[in-house]
């Protein structure tokens, strides 16, 4: 490893690469599964979504690839790391009950942290074997830094999952606790995750999130969201906040590790913007409870849960957007808890 690489600065590019990584994977079939659903069976619309699906398989690939590119590293070095990740993520499965000899099955986006743990890995072999293979190096860097590290990564996935796993049963015990205490709880910690390496997503999932849990999981998301919008408008380019909108809420993670108190606006927004969840009974599913407002998928989910179109807008925009405001004046004028720029600031 180069020496004049320190933990923090290796740890600060990895979760750069991996936040504009997930923007890249993740971004355009979140935003084509909502419009496309408008065309129905259309055989080109089937064919779109069915690309978009395929696209987001590759996402650890694409997060590796731009893991490597943090640290400089050539074209094939650089592909060398996305395919460990590939294989390190566990998005695709060997699945031996399917057909005479078994197929490889791929579906989601993988582990995130381990896609990150096994980026990380080949990005030191890499580094390590420098320029030791000579002119043999384009055969040998792909077996011992690719398929060494995916291998090391394929080991760990079974319990780099469970780490996942313990977080989402943890969350999944609010549910047992009073409504508005479960949802401001529920809600407060998918606030966080949304901005954190943890897929949002794989957790509601994973526990299988429905009703009011769904739907207060999802308004965390949707607070966060709101929150980092309007602190951004002024603070970013267009097209970081315009990213931030559509659902790109995990290029922030650089800022929580930097600069955690990032998470009190969100954290003001998700309690405030919760309680209406459990007045109203705010529903969803384990499919709605990780994406908010991405896709427009929370708020429909609701609406399909009986909540009338006045009130989904009142509760999925105008609440978390006043809150979030509210917010941003407390933290910085009242408080001065922070700078904006210093804090929400895009560092990937």
């Amino acid at each position: 490893m180069d020496t004049k690489t320190t933990p923090k600065i290796f740890l600060n590019k990895i979760l750069a690469g991996t936040a504009t990584g997930i923007i890249v994977g993740l971004i355009p079939n979140a935003v084509l599964a909502a419009i496309l659903k408008l065309f129905g069976d259309n055989a080109l619309a089937v064919a779109l979504g069915q690309s978009a699906i395929i696209f987001q398989l590759a996402t650890p690939l694409i997060i590796g690839t731009l893991i490597a590119h943090q640290f400089d590293f050539k074209p094939m070095p650089m592909m060398v790391v996305g395919g460990a990740a590939f294989v390190g993520s566990g998005v695709v499965k060997f699945n031996a009950e399917i057909g005479e000899t078994g197929a490889y099955v791929g579906a989601g986006t993988g582990d995130i942290i381990n896609t990150m743990i096994t980026s990380a890995i080949a990005v030191v072999l890499i580094q390590l074997i420098g320029e030791k293979f000579g002119s043999v190096s384009i055969v040998l860097t792909p077996m011992i830094a690719g398929i060494g590290s995916g291998t090391v990564g394929f080991y760990l996935y079974p319990y780099v999952t469970k780490v996942t796993a313990a977080i989402g049963e943890g969350i999944n015990t609010f549910t047992t606790l009073q409504p508005i205490l479960m949802s401001i709880l529920i809600s407060c910690s998918f606030a966080l995750l949304i901005i954190s390496p943890i897929s949002t997503v794989a957790i509601g999932m994973a526990i299988q999130l429905n009703g009011i849990a769904a739907g207060a999981a999802a308004m965390g998301v949707a607070a966060t969201t709101i929150v980092l919008v309007v602190n951004s408008l002024r603070t970013n380019k267009p097209g970081v906040t315009f990213a931030i909108a559509l659902g790109a809420m995990k290029m922030m993670m650089p800022n929580l590790f930097r600069k955690p108190i990032i998470l009190v606006p969100c954290f003001f927004t998700a309690i405030l913007s919760a309680i209406p969840v459990a007045l109203f009974s705010i529903s969803g599913t384990p499919a709605s409870a990780g994406f908010g407002l991405v896709g427009i998928v929370g708020p429909l989910a609701s609406l399909d849960h009986g909540l009338n179109g006045g009130l989904v807008i009142l509760c999925w925009l105008f609440i978390p957007l006043g809150c979030a405001l509210v917010s941003q004046l407390l933290c910085e004028k009242v408080l001065n808890l922070y700078n904006r720029k210093e804090v929400f600031e895009f560092l990937g």
